[in-house]
């Protein structure tokens, strides 16, 4: 489970589970941690806890819903380092679309969980890819989908949508990127209590603790160990695979 020597970017990291995972590569001895995130407050204090954790960690501004901040945050990252090892795409539009039917999804936010979640995740793997590609331990693309996807949730079908395209997408590539020794997969986590979820009727919350094999409420420690698997060495011949890591509240 050691990161050592690797170098690894995670994309909606100040916050959540985002943070968690920026949290979880230091522990496990990472190299440096790149974060990135659409909030700069969020992003410059995860990275400045990080570096007072004696781990190394620089922050950049990105916005996955424009290809021109993907473009300039590309530019940054590769002026500053020859190479990434690990790529976490964990930013997401998640927070406060739930709740209506596929009838009263209006198409403005249609096209912008679409244009975060979807193309956001797409630009940024095609921006990294170059980085991943010099990668000497074996590149690592970790993608963030959800069990929304898995179980079809009601009255979030945008969301659910836009994850399933992310689990489509790491199966083909998977494929284009296996000649080059980059390993892609996908976790899909439950309802994890972080502040994305906050807004989630308690009726949910129960149907999640009550319908899974654990019955308990699922926490960003429950997800951490997946992702860094899934960077380190021991995943290198694990590729176009989905993870549920929900407690079983649904199975693969």
């Amino acid at each position: 489970m050691s990161l050592q020597g690797r170098t690894i970017l995670i994309t909606g990291a100040g916050r959540g589970l985002g943070r968690a995972f920026a949290e979880a590569c230091a522990a496990a001895k990472a190299d440096t941690i790149v974060v990135a995130d659409v909030q700069a407050e969020w992003g410059e204090a995860t990275a400045e806890a990080l570096r007072c954790a004696g781990a190394k960690a620089t922050f950049f501004a990105v916005d996955l819903g424009d290809p021109g901040s993907i473009d300039a945050f590309s530019a940054k990252v590769r002026a500053q380092y020859a190479h990434i090892d690990g790529l976490v795409n964990n930013g997401a539009i998640a927070t406060g679309i739930g709740g209506k039917t596929f009838e009263e999804i209006d198409i403005a936010t249609w096209d912008k969980v679409m244009a975060v979640n979807v193309r956001g995740t797409w630009l940024m793997i095609k921006a990294m890819a170059p980085l991943l590609r010099r990668s000497r331990l074996g590149g690592r693309i970790v993608n963030l989908a959800s069990d929304t996807a898995l179980w079809g949730a009601p009255r979030l079908l945008h969301y659910v949508g836009s994850k399933g395209a992310v689990i489509a997408m790491t199966r083909s590539l998977a494929r284009e990127l296996g000649p080059d020794g980059i390993a892609v997969n996908t976790i899909a986590p439950g309802l994890v209590l972080v502040e994305a979820t906050e807004y989630v009727p308690e009726e949910r919350r129960q149907l999640y603790v009550s319908g899974r094999a654990m019955q308990r409420a699922q926490l960003p420690d429950d997800v951490t160990g997946a992702v860094v698997f899934l960077l380190g060495q021991g995943a290198g011949f694990v590729t176009g695979q989905l993870l549920p890591v929900n407690g079983g509240f649904v199975f693969n």
